[in-house]
C-alpha cells in the first residue's frame, strides 16, 4: 500500500506539473492559430504515457537513485574504509584520504552522462546538421569526460570546504578564453552541452552525492557544501567541447599540409 499511495501521489503532483503544458499548447493550437488538432486520439495516448513514464520515473529517484548516492557518499567517507580518523591533528580534513571519493565521482559523471537521454538527441541532431563533421560519439565522450572532471572537483571542494565561487570564476575564465580561439561553429553548441547534461539521469546522483558527501565529511554543513555540484556538471563540458574541437581543428591542420604535398608530387 505504500508504493501504491506514493505513485498515487507521484501521479497527482506530475499531471498538476504537466497540465499547464498541455493546456498551452492547446491553447495556442485552437485560439491562436484557430486549428483544429491533428491526430487527437495519438496525442492523448502519448500524454498519458508520457505521465506514466514520469510517474515511475520520479517514484524511481526517491527509491533507488538518491538513496543510492547517499550510501555511497557515506561509505567512501566512514572511517572504517579510511583506515581511520580523516582529521589531522590540526582539526583540518586531509584531503588525500578521500581519492576513492573523486574516482567514484568521476565515474559516475561519466557514466550518467553517456546515458543522458537529452544529450543524446542533441548529439544526433549536432551530427546530422554539421553533415558529420560532429560526430554523435565524439561529443558524447566529450561531454561525459567534461562532467567526469567537474563533479570529482567538485567533491574535491567538499572535502575541502573551499568557496565555490573560486571554482566557478575560474571556469568561466577559462571558457572565455577558449571561446575567443574555438571554431565558432562548435561554441553554441559547447554552451548548449553544459545545460543538456543536466537532466533527468545526471542531476539525481549528482545531487544526492554531494549531499550525502556534506553530511558525512566532518565539518561540513549540508546547505553551503552540499549543493553546487549541478554548476560543475554544467560548466565544464563547455570546456571539454570546445577543447575537443580545437584539438580537432589542430590535428586536421597537422596532417592537411602532408596530404596537399603529396597531391602535388603526384
Amino acid at each position: 500500500m505504500d508504493l501504491a499511495t506514493a505513485l498515487a501521489h507521484t501521479l497527482y503532483a506530475t499531471l498538476h506539473d504537466v497540465f499547464p503544458i498541455v493546456a498551452v499548447v492547446i491553447g495556442f493550437q485552437v485560439l491562436v492559430l484557430r486549428r483544429p488538432i491533428r491526430n487527437a486520439g495519438k496525442s492523448l495516448i502519448g500524454f498519458v504515457y508520457v505521465l506514466i513514464g514520469l510517474t515511475l520515473f520520479l517514484a524511481g529517484l526517491e527509491r533507488a537513485l538518491f538513496p543510492l548516492g547517499k550510501l555511497m557518499a557515506y561509505q567512501l567517507t566512514s572511517p572504517n574504509f579510511l583506515g581511520g580518523d580523516p582529521v589531522s591533528t590540526e582539526g583540518l580534513v586531509r584531503w588525500q584520504d578521500y581519492v576513492w571519493v573523486y574516482v567514484f565521482a568521476a565515474a559516475i559523471g561519466f557514466a550518467t552522462t553517456l546515458a543522458e537521454p537529452a544529450l543524446i538527441a542533441v548529439a544526433v541532431k549536432a551530427q546530422s546538421v554539421s553533415g558529420g563533421t560532429v560526430r554523435v560519439w565524439g561529443l558524447r565522450v566529450a561531454v561525459a569526460l567534461g562532467v567526469a572532471l567537474g563533479v570529482a572537483l567538485g567533491t574535491y571542494r567538499i572535502v575541502t570546504g573551499t568557496p565555490l565561487h573560486y571554482y566557478i570564476i575560474a571556469g568561466y575564465v577559462i571558457v572565455v578564453i577558449q571561446t575567443v580561439f574555438a571554431p565558432r561553429s562548435i561554441i553554441p553548441l559547447a554552451y548548449d552541452s553544459g545545460g543538456v547534461t543536466t537532466s533527468t539521469v545526471t542531476v539525481p546522483l549528482v545531487a544526492a552525492l554531494g549531499l550525502g558527501l556534506a553530511s558525512t565529511v566532518p565539518g561540513r554543513n549540508v546547505l553551503i557544501d552540499g549543493f553546487g555540484l549541478i554548476a560543475f556538471a554544467s560548466l565544464f563540458p563547455i570546456i571539454t567541447v570546445m577543447a575537443y574541437a580545437q584539438l580537432s581543428e589542430w590535428w586536421s591542420g597537422r596532417h592537411r599540409p602532408q596530404a596537399d604535398s603529396k597531391d602535388n608530387i603526384n
